[in-house]
């Protein structure tokens, strides 16, 4: 059986990620929360990795295929704390790639690389490059994939506070949802964003363990939604409802963000409600 890591696997994408291909694969993990798990390694990757593995007995001497999906995501954040987001983004990246051995390297990017306007974007684009170098001149098959906006859930709640479906579940707590920007040049005023499901993400990259692209892939649905209609489509598949409260633009927020080519590697297999429906 193929020995698999997956970098930042405590997150969103990562906990849905480890679900998915334990049943196939040896899973070895890496994230900066501490795991109990025998084959989870507690680790910054922002420091050097080799004194972290010392004694970690289990840790095979090269894998079949690396997932990175460890990195600071929140576009806002990035603005007013940039260089934490070069520090991890691009260094933690280069660490990985340096110290951990591997036949296949799969790379977490966004669609926020496609036109970068904030910190965050421009770390992921400066990892890419990273990628693509230590790859070529390792001869390393490898495949970026730039995430549009993942949301949907099969068991582990988002964990961005920026992100939207994070904030939507937060709102029927709460009863209040904060919805940044309303002059946009959209249909309603909100921002237009490609939405598509984690588990799709998920499926995708399965695909690249596999057969490595050895370019980036974008992913996404190909298809826009505002924001309001996110929110109202939430409210209704959920039977709930919350007040929206509007705030100005947030910086570093396009107004619009929509892939035009899916990749090949894309396979839809949720509709927007099914994307929005949360237990």
């Amino acid at each position: 059986m193929k020995n698999i890591l997956v970098t930042g696997s405590k997150g969103y994408i990562g906990q849905h990620l480890v679900k998915l291909l334990k049943k196939d694969y040896n899973i070895f993990t890496v994230d900066i929360m501490h795991s109990k798990d025998k084959n989870s390694l507690t680790y910054d990757i922002r420091l050097p990795l080799p004194k972290y593995i010392t004694n970690f007995c289990d840790w095979p001497d090269e894998f079949d295929a690396v997932v990175h999906l460890a990195a600071l995501v929140r576009v806002n954040e990035s603005v007013f704390k940039p260089y934490d987001y070069y520090n991890t983004n691009i260094n933690g990246t280069h660490n990985i790639l340096k110290d951990i051995d591997t036949k296949n390297f799969i790379f977490a990017s966004t669609g926020a690389a496609t036109a970068p306007n904030s910190p965050y974007g421009f770390s992921k684009v400066a990892a890419e490059h990273i990628v693509r170098e230590h790859c070529y001149l390792h001869k390393t098959p490898y495949t970026i994939f730039r995430f549009y906006n993942v949301t949907g859930s099969d068991g582990f709640p988002p964990t961005n506070p920026d992100g939207l479906l994070y904030n939507l579940m937060r709102a029927r707590q709460t009863g209040e949802f904060y919805l940044y920007g309303t002059d946009y040049p959209t249909m309603d005023g909100s921002a237009l964003r490609d939405y598509i499901h984690v588990n799709e993400v998920c499926q995708s990259i399965r695909m690249a363990i596999k057969k490595p692209a050895n370019q980036i892939e974008s992913l996404g649905s190909g298809k826009g939604h505002t924001v309001k209609e996110i929110i109202n489509t939430f409210k209704e598949v959920n039977n709930c409802n919350f007040t929206v409260i509007e705030e100005p633009r947030r910086e570093a927020d396009p107004a619009k963000l929509v892939l035009d080519n899916p990749s090949s590697y894309y396979k839809q297999q949720y509709n927007l409600q099914q994307l929005l429906k949360v237990s």
